[in-house]
């Protein structure tokens, strides 16, 4: 063989080990391609997989597995868009589609922005994923806070799953579920409801924190969000009768909750101002200074004895996103600095 094709062909040799080692570094690096290998393409684990999984949480395994059984995470959206973010970003892998309601007005009455609608853009990689609806309650004045916020809850799914058409219509058995945005289910728990046969009533008990993944709460585990499977558009059990009523089996430390986790001063005093609970929304409690020194301290918000809040590790238990971008989140992860981390405090 003559030089020249030898170093051809070591050329065509070196070119192909590189292509090799390439393709290998990237699926052992890239945790979205580990997903998508153990799962078939109808979105469940193996048999075998299942199996194990169904028997370690005392289910069994659902029978139905020739086709995809879909998971619509259903929300409602005030001011929270960056508890938004970093929910569809760690679920994008594991939900169909993100049902996303919100209104032009508090549960108080109060006008407001549509958030979500102004900021859409910032969403938009989710948008194949995303099916979203604003409702109007502006008729419903001589209602209570709580006929409100039920209203709107339950237009989750009345407003939503009888016109979904197409790829997004839903099937008898899949799964839904019922959360506020900050009540974020583990990725490892929509495994369990995907692959298994489940109660039509299943609570995903929240690892719950309050103000900052830096302060527990004492106590049990939160009792939301819930879970359930489409049993068409008379049967399925709807949102508000989900997450209020009882009977429920639970699964333990199946989601994150973080509670009055926010932002800026302005986003925390909105929350209380929109309160459904009324006799929490006082002056006393909005004071930027008072918040700020209750957040630092883990000292409830509201005064209440029994709401007790201890200090952990601020990384130990955090949606993988929020650790990929501890800069952007540092007020969920530290609320030490004199400003507790708050983006507009002390005021300018």
């Amino acid at each position: 063989m003559s030089i020249q094709a030898n170093r051809i062909w070591r050329g065509l040799l070196i070119s192909l080990t590189l292509v090799l080692i390439y393709h290998l570094v990237t699926r052992t690096s890239n945790p979205h391609l580990r997903l998508r290998s153990q799962h078939s393409t109808t979105g469940f684990l193996s048999p075998g997989k299942a199996q194990t999984l169904c028997n370690s949480h005392d289910l069994s395994i659902f029978p139905d597995r020739a086709q995809h059984r879909k998971i619509y995470d259903l929300m409602l959206v005030s001011t929270e868009l960056d508890w938004l973010e970093i929910r569809m970003n760690e679920l994008k892998q594991h939900v169909d589609h993100f049902v996303v309601v919100e209104s032009g007005h508090t549960f108080t009455q109060n006008p407001k922005p549509l958030h979500f609608k102004r900021n859409f853009k910032r969403f938009a990689p989710f948008q194949s994923q995303i099916i979203y609806r604003n409702l109007d309650i502006s008729n419903l004045g001589s209602n209570s806070t709580w006929e409100r916020e039920a209203f709107l809850r339950n237009g989750l799914f009345d407003s939503v799953f009888p016109n979904l058409v197409g790829d997004a219509a839903p099937s008898l058995n899949d799964v839904i579920l019922v959360s506020d945005v900050d009540e974020i289910p583990r990725a490892s728990t929509l495994d369990v409801l995907r692959n298994c046969a489940f109660p039509e009533r299943v609570t995903l008990r929240s690892r719950f924190f309050y103000y900052s993944f830096q302060w527990q709460h004492v106590g049990d585990e939160w009792q939301h969000p819930q879970a359930t499977f489409y049993q068409g558009p008379e049967k399925t059990i709807k949102p508000e009768d989900l997450r209020m009523g009882g009977g429920a089996i639970d699964l333990w430390n199946a989601s994150w909750h973080c509670s009055s986790c926010f932002s800026t001063i302005a986003e925390m005093s909105k929350k209380l101002e929109s309160f459904s609970h009324t006799e929490y929304n006082k002056p006393e409690f909005r004071e930027p200074h008072e918040i700020v020194r209750r957040v630092r301290n883990g000292l409830d918000l509201f005064d209440r004895k029994s709401q007790l809040y201890e200090r952990v590790q601020a990384d130990y238990d955090v949606p993988g996103y929020v650790k990929a971008n501890k800069e952007r989140f540092a007020y969920l992860l530290n609320r030490d600095p004199e400003n507790a981390n708050f983006k507009d405090y002390p005021p300018k």
